[in-house]
C-alpha cells in the first residue's frame, strides 16, 4: 500500500486517468481540458541539461529574437524540498577535480547556485512525483521582454490569457524531452522594430522550447585548447590545481567523433556527424547551402575520416529544434541580418551535443544587389543576369560552410585573406575586377575548404588513439607554421583601435593599402558606368538611390583593413616554448606612410564627388515608395542630398584615422624609436592633404570645405577627449592653431570669396575654442548607411 504524505496528493495514475501520457526520458502528461503539462519527476538531484530556444521569433535583425535561437544552456537537477519540487542550474564554471570529496563540497557551497523555478508536486508514487510544468513553461525563460527592453522596443509583459502549451511540437524520447508553448507578450509605446515586423505591434506571439537531455555518457575525451588552434574554448576554474599551476582548464567545443578502425590512414566513423537542412529553402539557394555544407567533408577526409560529415533534408515530420537534430535554419527577417552558428555543449566537457545554423534569408539579396550597382548590366531593360546570381550563390556556399564551422567549434579567423584566402572562417569581400569595361565576377568568392579549415579540423578531430594526442597536437600547430597560415579572431580583428596589419573583417588581398587603392578604382569604373542601365524596365529611377548606397561605399571595408596599418603592430598568439618568438612588432615606417597616402585619397574631392550624370537622374521617391535603412539620409528634404553620400564616407575615413587608440599607439612607438612612424607624420600628410588644396569651384570646392570642417572638429573633439594622451592632444591643439593661422591671413570683407568666408568662419570657430574650451559649432554628422552584414 503506498503512503502518501499529504491526504490530498494521489497516485499517479489516479491523477492522470483522464491524460494523455507521453513516455520518454522524462515522461510528462497533457490535460487536453485544461491545457496544462504535468512532468513525472522518477530522478532527483541527477543532473541533465536544460536548453531554452526560440522555434518562432519576431523577425527582426535590429531586435535579435530570430526563428530557431538558441538560448541558454544549463546544466540542472530537480530537488524535492517537503511538498515542493526546485529546478537548480548548477554552477560549473567553479570546480574541484580532486577526489576529495570535501574539498569537492566546499567549492559548491563557497558559489552560488540558481533556482530556475519551484513546482508543487500534485501527485506522487513511491518511485516519482508529478508537478504541474505549465506555469515554468509559459513563463519568459528565453528574456523576451528584456531584449525588447534593451533594444528600446517597448516595456512588454507575458499575457497568459494569450499563451499556452503548443502540443503539436510537445514529445517526449528515450534521451530527451521536448516542450513548447506559445506565448503572447503585450505592451504599450513598441519600437520602430517592433512595429516593422508585427501584425499587431502591441501583442507579439513567439514560441518558447525547452529541450531537457540527458547527459552523454563518460566516454567522450576533451580536447584542450590552445590559443593558435582555431577554435573557441570552453572553461572553467580548478580549485584543487597545484600551487604555483593554473586554476584555469580550457577545452576546445568539439563534437563526438571517432574512426571505427583507429589504425586505418582512412576510416569510417563509428557515429558520423550529420547536419540537417531546413526544406523551407527555395531552390537554387538551397543547392547552393547543401553544397557549401559539404565543403567539410573535405576537410574531415584530410583528418582520416570517409564519408563522416554528411548533409541531408531535415525529415518531414522533425522539429528542427529537437536536440537530435543538428540543422541549418533558414530565416526570415525584415532586413537583412546577420548569420549565426550556435551550439548546445556540455559544460563540463566541451562537447558539443548539437549544432544549430541560423541564415539570414536576405544576404544573397543583397549580394545580387551590389553586383547588378557594380555592373550596370541592363542595357535594354530585360537582360537576365546569371552570372551575377552565380556569384551571389557562391557567397551562399560560402557562409553555409562559415556557419557551420561555428557549430563545429571553430572561432574567426581574420587573417586568412592574406594567404589566398585561406578559410571559410573569414569574412569574404566580394573580389571583383573589371576586364575591358566589363565586370569579371568569377573570383568573386572563394571555393571549397581553404587550407587553414583542414589544419582546423586536423587539431580538432583527428583519432589519435595509440598515439601521444599532445605531441600530434603540437605537430599540427608547428605544420601551420610551415604553411605560413596565420590565425587571428574576433577582437583583434576590429578596425576601431584595432592594430594586427592582416586580420581584417571583408578585405582581400596581402597589402591592404594596395588593395585600398586598387578597390578605389573598380569603384570609380563602376561609378562611371552607373544609371539608367542599373535598372531593369519597369523599375522607378527613385529607387537607383539603393543601389548607389552600396556602389558608392564600396571601399569602406578596405579602409578599415588599410588603417590598421598606421600605428600596426604585427603579433602571434604565442606561447612559450616555440624556437621563434616573433613577440610584438611594429609596422615599418614606409607601410605605415603607404597606408596614410591611401587612407587620405579617399578625403579627396574627385573621390568623393558624385557625377552629375548621376544626381540628375536619381529623382525624389516615386508614389507608392518610401526610404528605407538602406537610403541616402540628407539635408535637402525630398530630394537626393549630393554631400550626403560624401560626408559619411570621409567621416568613416577620419574616425578610423584619428582614432583615440591609434594616436596614442602613433605617440608612444615614435617615442620608442624616432625612426619609427608617429603623430607628427600622420597630422603632417593630413595637414598637407586636406587644409593646403585647392579648388576654386563648384561642388569640389564644396566638397573640400566639408572634409576641412569635419577634420578640424575632429581634431577638436580629440584634443578635449579623455581617451587621448595629453601629449598628444598638446599635439592635435598645436595643428588646431596652424590651421587657424593659414585660415586667418585674408579678410573676408575685402574679396567677395566664399572660400575665404569659409576659411574665416573656420578659423574664428578655431581661435575661440582654443582661447575659451568652448566649440561654437553647431553640425552633427549624418549617420552611415548599413553596411555588415555583406
Amino acid at each position: 500500500m503506498i503512503t502518501h504524505a499529504h491526504a490530498a496528493i494521489k497516485p499517479i495514475d489516479e491523477f492522470t486517468a483522464s491524460f494523455n501520457h507521453h513516455p520518454g526520458f522524462y515522461a510528462f502528461y497533457s490535460d487536453a481540458s485544461s491545457g496544462k503539462l504535468y512532468l513525472d519527476i522518477d530522478k532527483f538531484d541527477a543532473p541533465f541539461l536544460l536548453q531554452h530556444s526560440l522555434p518562432y521569433g519576431i523577425g527582426s535583425n535590429d531586435i535579435g529574437l530570430d526563428r530557431g535561437q538558441l538560448g541558454g544552456t544549463h546544466l540542472v537537477q530537480f530537488e524535492r524540498f517537503g511538498d515542493k519540487v526546485m529546478l537548480r542550474a548548477i554552477n560549473t564554471y567553479y570546480r574541484a577535480s580532486a577526489t576529495n570529496e570535501a574539498e569537492k563540497q566546499s567549492v559548491k557551497e563557497a558559489f552560488a547556485s540558481s533556482i530556475l523555478h519551484g513546482f508543487k508536486v500534485v501527485a506522487e508514487d513511491s518511485d516519482s512525483v508529478l508537478i504541474d510544468y505549465t506555469p515554468y513553461l509559459l513563463s519568459d525563460v528565453h528574456g523576451v521582454s528584456r531584449t525588447l527592453a534593451r533594444r528600446n522596443q517597448g516595456t512588454f509583459t507575458l499575457d497568459s490569457s494569450r499563451s499556452a502549451v503548443f502540443m503539436p511540437r510537445s514529445k517526449a524520447f528515450i534521451k530527451n524531452t521536448e516542450l513548447e508553448a506559445v506565448l503572447t507578450f503585450t505592451g504599450n509605446k513598441p519600437g520602430e522594430y517592433v512595429r516593422q515586423v508585427s501584425a499587431d505591434p502591441h501583442a507579439l506571439t513567439v514560441h518558447q522550447h525547452h529541450s531537457l537531455i540527458e547527459l552523454p555518457d563518460d566516454n567522450y575525451q576533451p580536447r584542450a585548447f590552445h590559443p593558435q588552434s582555431g577554435y573557441w574554448s570552453i572553461e572553467h576554474k580548478d580549485y584543487s590545481a597545484p600551487l604555483g599551476e593554473s586554476m584555469l582548464v580550457r577545452y576546445i567545443p568539439r563534437h563526438r567523433l571517432e574512426k571505427k578502425d583507429p589504425t586505418a590512414p582512412v576510416s569510417e566513423a563509428v557515429k558520423p556527424i550529420v547536419y540537417y537542412l531546413d526544406p523551407g529553402v527555395p531552390e537554387p539557394v538551397r543547392t547552393a547551402l547543401l553544397d557549401g555544407a559539404k565543403w567539410w567533408d573535405q576537410a574531415f577526409e584530410a583528418a582520416g575520416y570517409k564519408n563522416a560529415f554528411q548533409v541531408k533534408i531535415l525529415p518531414e515530420h522533425a522539429d528542427p529544434m529537437d536536440i537530435r537534430y543538428n540543422v541549418i535554419q533558414w530565416v526570415h527577417r525584415a532586413t537583412r541580418g546577420w548569420s549565426y552558428g550556435a551550439s548546445v555543449i556540455d559544460p563540463r566537457t566541451g562537447e558539443i551535443l548539437k549544432g544549430h545554423v541560423t541564415l539570414g534569408s536576405l544576404r544573397v539579396r543583397q549580394d545580387i544587389l551590389i553586383a547588378e550597382a557594380l555592373s550596370a548590366p541592363f542595357v535594354e531593360g530585360n537582360e537576365t543576369t546569371e552570372r551575377l546570381h552565380a556569384m551571389a550563390l557562391e557567397r551562399i556556399r560560402q557562409l553555409s560552410a562559415h556557419e557551420i564551422g561555428h557549430t563545429l567549434g571553430i572561432a574567426h579567423n581574420f587573417s586568412a585573406s592574406v594567404k589566398n584566402r585561406a578559410s571559410v572562417m573569414d569574412y569574404p569581400h566580394p573580389l571583383v575586377s573589371f576586364e575591358n569595361g566589363k565586370l569579371d565576377v568569377t573570383q568573386g568568392y572563394a571555393k571549397g575548404m581553404g587550407a587553414w579549415d583542414t589544419q582546423v579540423i586536423k587539431y580538432g578531430y583527428s583519432d589519435f588513439r595509440g598515439a601521444d594526442e599532445a605531441t600530434e597536437l603540437a605537430a599540427i600547430l608547428a605544420e601551420n607554421k610551415a604553411l605560413e597560415l596565420a590565425f587571428i579572431s574576433d577582437s583583434d580583428a576590429r578596425a576601431q583601435g584595432g592594430a594586427h596589419p592582416t586580420a581584417h573583417l571583408w578585405d582581400n588581398g596581402a597589402d591592404p593599402a594596395a588593395e585600398l587603392r586598387r578597390v578605389l578604382e573598380v569603384r570609380q569604373q563602376a561609378l562611371d558606368t552607373f544609371g539608367i542601365n542599373s535598372i531593369k524596365k519597369g523599375v522607378a529611377l527613385s529607387q537607383l538611390e539603393e543601389r548607389l548606397v552600396p556602389l558608392y561605399l564600396f571601399h569602406r571595408y578596405q579602409v578599415e583593413a588599410a588603417v590598421k596599418l598606421i600605428a600596426g603592430v604585427d603579433y602571434d598568439y604565442e606561447v612559450r616554448g616555440e624556437e621563434v618568438i616573433k613577440g610584438a612588432q611594429v609596422v615599418d615606417k614606409a607601410r605605415q606612410q603607404s597606408a596614410t597616402n591611401a587612407l587620405l585619397d579617399t578625403l579627396s574631392p574627385d573621390t568623393l564627388a558624385i557625377a552629375e550624370s548621376i544626381l540628375a537622374l536619381i529623382p525624389p521617391k516615386a508614389y507608392g515608395e518610401y526610404k528605407t535603412r538602406e537610403s541616402i539620409k540628407g539635408r535637402t528634404g525630398l530630394t537626393l542630398d549630393a554631400m550626403a553620400l560624401p560626408e559619411v564616407a570621409a567621416q568613416h575615413s577620419l574616425d578610423l584615422l584619428l582614432h583615440p587608440q591609434r594616436l596614442n599607439r602613433l605617440a608612444q612607438q615614435h617615442a620608442r624609436d624616432p625612426e619609427s612612424f608617429g603623430t607628427q607624420a600622420l597630422l603632417d600628410s593630413m595637414y598637407t592633404r586636406v587644409f593646403e588644396q585647392s579648388e576654386s569651384a563648384g561642388m569640389r570646392q564644396k566638397l573640400k570645405q566639408r572634409v576641412q570642417y569635419l577634420s578640424a572638429v575632429k581634431l577638436v573633439t580629440l584634443s578635449q577627449s579623455d581617451k587621448v594622451a595629453p601629449e598628444v592632444q598638446a599635439q592635435l591643439k598645436f595643428y588646431l592653431a596652424k590651421i587657424a593661422n593659414a585660415f586667418s591671413h585674408s579678410s573676408v570683407f575685402n574679396d567677395v570669396s566664399f572660400d575665404k568666408a569659409f576659411r574665416h568662419m573656420l578659423a574664428e570657430q578655431i581661435n575661440q575654442y582654443l582661447r575659451s574650451g568652448e566649440w561654437s559649432g553647431h553640425f552633427k554628422t549624418l549617420d552611415m548607411p548599413p553596411g555588415s552584414p555583406i
